[in-house]
């Protein structure tokens, strides 16, 4: 059984990793995480324990740096939505493409590691790089501080800096944690590797805890305070740099032995191109393309490089299920903002959702491991690592299933959606006695329109061009009085019936077209009195209306329960009570008198509050997490079963390429392909099975192996078929 070896050969902590790699980039030549070290003093250990006191440091500092990377990309997309106003989909994919980023750049980091810098000082330096991304994108986020324009490009830059330094970094920590330990410790490192991805996951978790709240709860400048959640994370990527310096006098540091990735990658191009030379049909064909690269490489590398490219073969398929997984931090969350997030004793933020990952994560690998797979085995079902990432592929489709199902209920308390020559219309009654309303050419408004009747949905005008002028005809009390107003298409429109100086009157107000953003709900007032009016909602909240049914702008607001406003007229000083302004509501309030101390009024929902509620996400979480202990985990320690061992830096390159590329895919499709949210969400669930299939195929003809006996074999025939090599074209190699 490939999977029971392959956990088998995998160390401890490779059961505690989430979203970060199993593998480490290594040097050419050595024996991940090992190395061979020159000799150097014995370091300090902990408690008198085989540990080395530098491994306190490192894992403080990898704690410190992921909830400085998930803390800040938590409310990256809420950040674009809300403070750069840009849309859902522009949104989507500068996140995914910051995302896609984060994965190209490990391979860099690798590169400066092995062969120049070493990865002490190759975590250094990008680790102020880090830092300066996170501040530069911190003071981006202060509003007073230029306009838009500057806000975009600290933020770019910043986030191309820390893409530059989380990337960088990735594949250096880890395996300079496993450097520090001496080579007959190998129970230690194991060890270490669990505490190490543990804390991976802790500041995963908690910083999607508490950094929406920072961004939400806080006020800045009267807004969310985006500075304040940027900040936080900043600060701990401060803290972490320092951490790490601190123990530097501690740390065993190799030096620079080259990079095999970089090997790999000048054998299959030398391959290639002497391929491509050697077209002459006199030239006897090799038993494998790679072949052609024995003029310059050893054999060995040869195969070695052959059983690698045999696994990333079947890599190809992958990054679709990357692109389904990475949405959680900006589509389902976008989803969060649209639905009720009150669960009772807590109110959640939208982007807080995330964090059921990491936590789901830690619940379901021990209980996979312990319990899932020992239950399938006892069943005699030959649950091979194939199978069980083909079955991640099926949960993660299921998920968006899920999620297009929600994304259609909670499309039902949207607006209407607003065509070319069509607006919307309603009435709001507040005279007295009941209105019967006709409009020109229109055939709306059958009945009487009751006083302060809650008004019925939005009823459709239909233009005859971007905009026409309207005869409304009111009837009250056997008077019949008539309006012209204008009315432009995509427009939605309340007309307002009043009496003012003992005749009938009427006003056509704008009302929103579309939901508030962020689960904020939005007010406006109509001040029925004869005098103006000074409102106060909240320490923040001051609106001033005039008099005789003027109406006011609409203000956004928490949802939150309002009954301690004032009121304040001439006449004095009156409490106001408007009750809850729920989720993504929109309100009217009509103010129609003052008395015994207290404003009366009059409340209408204009647009209806979110009512699916955030619990609802629940289930697409649930099966999205699973997804991902089966797919990612148990893909990790196949691919590493099936490399020799010092190909094992090349198979994670790949592995992070298809992260990066399946972030690509998002981006792609939220720019070059935009559909209805639930329509995507349909497309994706559908690819991901077809490539589910694809790839089940591939695995069906994929022949498992043991890389040694397989170097055996190549060895073998390389022998058998030495000597049978004729003059080729001259490529001014050494042989």
């Amino acid at each position: 059984m490939v999977g029971d070896k392959a956990r088998g050969e995998m160390n401890a902590f490779q059961r505690n990793e989430s979203k970060e790699t199993l593998f480490t980039f290594i040097s050419a030549g050595d024996d991940p995480p090992k190395g061979d070290f020159p000799a150097q003093k014995k370091t300090p250990k902990l408690c008198g324990s085989n540990y080395p006191l530098s491994i306190a440091f490192i894992v403080v500092n990898e704690f410190c740096e992921r909830f400085s990377y998930y803390g800040m990309r938590a409310v990256l997309t809420l950040y674009f939505l809300s403070f750069f106003h840009w849309d859902e989909n522009l949104s989507t994919a500068v996140y995914h493409a910051f995302s896609a980023l984060c994965y190209f750049t490990p391979v860099i980091g690798a590169i400066m590691a092995d062969s120049w810098l070493g990865k002490y000082k190759t975590i250094i330096y990008l680790s102020i790089v880090y830092v300066i991304g996170h501040l530069i994108k911190s003071v981006g986020a202060i509003p007073p501080l230029g306009n838009q324009e500057v806000h975009v490009i600290l933020s770019m830059v910043g986030l191309f800096l820390i893409a530059l330094g989380t990337g960088g970094i990735k594949p250096c920590v880890s395996a300079f944690g496993g450097d520090q330990f001496e080579e007959e410790h190998t129970s230690e490192r194991s060890k270490f590797f669990s505490i190490f991805y543990l804390s991976i996951n802790a500041g995963s978790l908690i910083s999607t805890f508490v950094t929406p709240v920072l961004r939400g709860d806080v006020k800045c400048f009267g807004e969310d305070c985006y500075a304040l959640a940027f900040g936080v994370p900043a600060a701990l990527m401060v803290l972490a740099l320092v951490v790490f310096i601190a123990g530097s006098g501690l740390y065993r540091k190799t030096p620079p032995q080259g990079n095999i990735l970089l090997e790999v990658c000048k054998c299959i191009g030398f391959a290639i191109k002497n391929r491509l030379k050697n077209r002459s049909r006199q030239i006897p064909k090799r038993d494998h393309w790679l072949d052609w690269a024995s003029e310059k490489y050893s054999k060995q590398l040869i195969g070695e490089v052959k059983m690698v490219t045999r696994v990333l073969f079947l890599f190809i398929p992958l990054p679709v299920f990357w692109a389904l997984f990475d949405q959680q931090g900006s589509r389902w969350t976008l989803q969060a903002t649209k639905m009720n997030a009150d669960f009772g004793i807590y109110v959640l933020q939208p982007d807080q959702m995330q964090f059921l990952n990491p936590l789901l994560i830690l619940v379901f690998i021990p209980l996979f491991d312990l319990g899932l797979y020992p239950l399938i085995n006892m069943c005699k079902f030959n649950f091979t690592p194939i199978r069980k990432m083909a079955a991640g592929m099926i949960l993660a489709g299921m998920a968006f299933g899920l999620a297009a199902i929600v994304e259609v209920k909670i499309n039902e308390t949207d607006m209407p959606r607003l065509v070319p020559e069509e607006s919307l219309i309603r009435v709001l009654n507040l005279a007295k006695n009941p209105v019967q309303v006709t409009i020109q050419d229109q055939d709306l408004f059958q009945q009487p329109i009751e006083s302060f009747q809650n008004p019925a949905e939005y009823s459709k005008l239909i233009l005859n061009g971007e905009q026409q002028s309207l005869r409304f005809t009111l009837q009250h009390e056997g008077l019949s009085l008539a309006f012209n107003y204008t009315v432009k298409e995509k427009s939605v429109y309340s007309l307002i019936v009043f009496e003012t100086e003992g005749s009938l009157s009427s006003r056509l107000i704008t009302d929103l077209e579309a939901k508030p953003e962020n689960g904020l709900a939005a007010v406006r007032f109509i001040n029925g009195l004869s005098q103006d009016v000074n409102l106060t909602l909240d320490s923040e909240q001051f609106i001033a209306v005039q008099k005789n049914y003027s109406t006011s702008g609409y203000s956004l607001l928490k949802r939150d329960k309002y009954n301690s406003g004032k009121c304040i007229t001439e006449a004095g000083q009156f409490s106001l009570e408007l009750g809850l302004l729920d989720f993504g509501a929109s309100y009217t309030v009509v103010i129609t008198n003052v008395s015994e101390g207290a404003a009366k009024t009059w409340k209408s929902e204009d647009i209806k509050a979110n009512n699916v509620h955030m619990a609802w996400q629940l289930p697409q979480y649930l099966l999205i997490s699973a997804a991902e202990v089966m797919f990612s985990i148990t893909g990790l320690a196949f691919s590493y079963s099936q490399s020799p061992a010092s190909m094992k830096s090349v198979l994670q390159a790949g592995w992070l390429l298809t992260v990066a590329v399946g972030n690509t895919l998002v981006l792609v499709v939220a720019e070059a392909a935009p559909m209805a949210q639930w329509a995507e969400f349909v497309m994706f669930t559908v690819l991901l099975f077809a490539v589910c299939i694809i790839f089940s195929i591939m695995g069906y003809f994929y022949v498992s192996v043991d890389p040694e006996d397989l170097e055996e074999k190549e060895e073998k025939r390389e022998t058998s078929s030495r000597g049978n090599v004729i003059g080729l074209v001259s490529q001014k190699t050494k042989l």
